[in-house]
């Protein structure tokens, strides 16, 4: 052993007291500290995972999966491959033998049905065609029922009709931009992509409305807020404690419930009309209309997110120094200057971080929409929602969720190149 108590090897390498080279030694316990350190966050890791990341692989897939018409109809898919469906003839006798033969084993396998949801979401009225038609091609022989052609238009005479091969056609692809097309109120054609009707267009008139109204709300939470947040900042400690209950208060009520209330003073007689009326302010038979319109959804919406909006400021405002504003006005500057050159510069972060929250919040909100907000004044959440619970069209709530996420992304990045996202705090 050295003078310096250390272990030195015939080649000259410093070793540790188990006789290994102490540089390897070292490694092997910075290697197990960092094994320590992943077992200690894996649960972590795995609940973003299977929460959040996987739920949102998931959404990205099913907004461009469309395996159904291939899987349903394999052979009818790859004989129609041939077909030219711009020509405005019928398919061959080959076409409509393979499609007899695949609706022969779907319709045992009830597949047959599934296919008809899928495919009446591009063109109406195929569902029941499938439905139909199933019952009576079941009883079909691809041995002594030919030709096929003339039988299929016998059961039904859209078998006849040109549109009903291109919808199968345009459609079994295994993946498609079908989805987002109709997202943005386009559609898939054989001739490409092609605007809906003018009846149908609806999803970018509600994707404009979510986003301008979740600004308003934004807003409006902001000019509420700041100065209950103010004030919660610079009341002594136990009054501060009762507003701050207050401003709490609602989280310990359902969400439902708060929606409903607001409901019940919104409507024409409800709280709100019946005091003006008496009041005088407002003739009985001229009641304010208040509800099931966009005015509706704010004020609910405005109300519910309004704490998000006071607790990132309040604790922001917290760490401002009232010295600050003594020493401003100690050099000559009004109140209203020392509060416009300091103070506000300084609660700017909080600002940031309220409204990030409150706008992210109110865009995916369902719930007080679709109760106050009447055909006006709901969001593209609720199309998600109805799509997922009511139509069954996956498909298109994955690709409408998909464009929301896309668009909140380019906001946030959008943001932080204005403001910054480092300037964002919550205390």
């Amino acid at each position: 052993m050295s003078e310096t108590g250390q272990n030195t090897g015939q080649n000259g390498l410093v070793l540790a007291a188990d006789g290994t080279p102490l540089k390897k030694s070292l490694a092997r316990s910075l290697r197990v500290e960092k094994l320590r350190a992943l077992a200690l966050i894996a649960p972590l890791l795995l609940f973003v995972l299977f929460s959040f990341i996987w739920p949102i692989g998931e959404m990205l897939f099913r907004s461009v999966d469309n395996r159904d018409v291939g899987e349903v109809l394999p052979k009818t898919v790859a004989v129609l491959k041939d077909w030219d469906g711009t020509s405005g003839e019928l398919p061959d006798e080959t076409v409509y033998k393979a499609f007899t033969a695949d609706m022969l084993v779907a319709i045992d396998a009830k597949q047959h049905t599934k296919l008809g949801r899928r495919l009446n979401y591009e063109t109406s009225g195929i569902s029941s065609l499938f439905r139909k038609s199933g019952r009576k091609i079941k009883k079909l022989d691809l041995e002594t029922d030919g030709p096929f052609k003339e039988a299929l238009i016998k059961i039904d005479k859209k078998w006849g009709d040109v549109e009903t091969w291109k919808a199968i056609q345009t459609h079994s692809v295994k993946y498609t931009d079908g989805y987002y097309l109709a997202a943005i109120d386009m559609q898939r054609t054989p001739e490409g992509a092609a605007a809906q009707s003018e009846d149908k267009r609806i999803m970018m008139t509600l994707f404009k409305r979510t986003l301008w109204m979740s600004m308003i709300i934004t807003g409006m939470c902001v000019l509420l807020g700041y100065p209950v947040a103010w004030i919660l900042a610079n009341l002594p400690a136990r009054s501060a404690n009762l507003l701050m209950i207050l401003v709490l208060l609602p989280f310990w009520t359902s969400l439902l419930v708060r929606t409903s209330a607001w409901k019940v003073m919104l409507q024409q007689q409800g709280v709100i009309n019946e005091v003006l009326v008496w009041l005088g302010m407002v003739a009985d038979d001229s009641r304010l209309v208040i509800i099931n319109n966009q005015f509706g959804t704010i004020t609910a919406m405005t109300h519910i997110l309004l704490p998000f909006m006071i607790l990132p400021m309040y604790s922001v405002m917290q760490t401002i120094q009232p010295t600050y504003l003594r020493a401003a006005k100690s050099l000559g500057a009004t109140n209203w200057t020392a509060f416009w050159r300091v103070y506000f510069p300084q609660s700017i972060p909080g600002i940031g971080a309220g409204s990030i929250l409150v706008f992210i919040l109110s865009i995916g909100y369902y719930i007080t929409p679709e109760i106050v907000g009447g055909a006006k004044g709901v969001f593209i959440s609720n199309r998600i929602a109805y799509h997922i619970s009511s139509s069954g069209n996956w498909g298109l709530a994955a690709a409408l969720g998909a464009i929301l996420l896309a668009v909140v992304l380019v906001l946030y990045w959008v943001y932080d190149k204005i403001v910054g996202i480092d300037n964002v705090k919550l205390g």
